[in-house]
């Protein structure tokens, strides 16, 4: 069981994982060893409500695909697990900040009092610049 936050949770069979042969320098144990995590989650199929699954698909994300399958490597850590707990989490992070519901910004204007004090702190700093100017005797 993979939980995203207190109220999604996805069952392990919904997102596939597998075990790949690294890319880079490794020395001799990068062409023997599986260590990184190729992670694919197909949004469509998910157990995700409509609106949560929209919402993920209409991200703009390299990661996606056309058929609405999302594709993660992870092969940063020199292990299985950790790369295995990374792409995961990474999943987690990709789900959560997908569905954030952004607040609609409420335009306001100042108030007559902010207005006033803005205009007599630049009348001010006007007299003070007016005092450097040269002085006459």
């Amino acid at each position: 069981m993979i939980i995203i936050n207190n109220r999604i949770s996805l069952s392990d069979n919904e997102v596939e994982i597998n075990a790949i042969r690294a890319q880079g320098a490794g020395g001799q144990n990068v062409n023997k060893v599986a260590s990184a995590i190729h992670l694919r989650f197909d949004i469509k199929a998910s157990s995700l409500s409509d609106v949560q699954k929209q919402r993920l698909l209409d991200t703009q994300d390299n990661r996606l695909t056309k058929d609405g399958v999302l594709v993660m490597k992870a092969q940063q850590h020199r292990t299985q697990e950790r790369n295995r707990d990374d792409a995961i989490e990474r999943l987690r992070r990709f789900i959560v900040a997908a569905l954030r519901v952004e607040k609609v910004r409420k335009p306001t204007k100042p108030s007559r009092s902010a207005k006033r004090k803005r205009v007599d702190q630049k009348t001010q700093r006007g007299r003070t610049k007016a005092l450097r100017g040269k002085v006459d005797f």
